[in-house]
């Protein structure tokens, strides 16, 4: 009986394997690379890394991504923490395009002390799979965001680098 178990979970999970191997889609993709952000009132330019993760829960409809980016630039250092809501569009087999929107928490340390406040953003993300595995590939990503705290700041931003799927 116990034996019967066993063949039938090996069995199984020898099918869902074979089920996933065939889809060839990752389980999620991290993006590391580095970000520019420039005012559009101020004319001012801050720049610093970026990393998020992107998963897809509903294939070709819907891609989520997570991300952070510290930027520096004007004597402030500005973290920002994102959760995009992204449509996803196959261009080609090495090539996807999506847009998106998402909230955007930002926590700004400079001369005037620290902020905190809550902005919107709206993406056009592009993937460049050179391989048709899309183990890895680059990304450009331009941003508008708009900060609903003092001020409301506007400005466009670009963010590019490395793409790494994730099994």
């Amino acid at each position: 009986m116990k034996r019967d178990w066993a063949i039938a979970a090996l069995a199984t999970l020898l099918v869902v394997g074979q089920g996933k191997a065939a889809e060839k889609e990752p389980s999620a993709i991290v993006e590391i690379g580095g970000s520019g952000e420039w005012g559009l009132r101020d004319g001012g330019a801050s720049f610093g890394p970026t990393v998020a993760v992107e998963v897809e829960p509903i294939k070709n409809w819907l891609e989520i991504e997570a991300g952070v980016a510290p930027l520096f630039g004007g004597g402030r250092t500005e973290w920002g923490t994102d959760l995009l809501f992204k449509k996803p569009f196959a261009l080609s087999d090495t090539v996807e395009f999506m847009f998106g929107a998402g909230p955007e928490w930002k926590h700004t340390i400079g001369a005037g002390g620290i902020v905190d406040s809550i902005a919107g953003e709206a993406v056009l993300d592009f993937m460049f799979w050179p391989q048709p595995e899309r183990k890895l590939g680059w990304f450009l990503e331009p941003v508008y965001g708009y900060d609903l705290g003092r001020g409301h700041e506007q400005s466009l931003g670009v963010s590019a680098g490395l793409l790494m799927a994730i099994p």
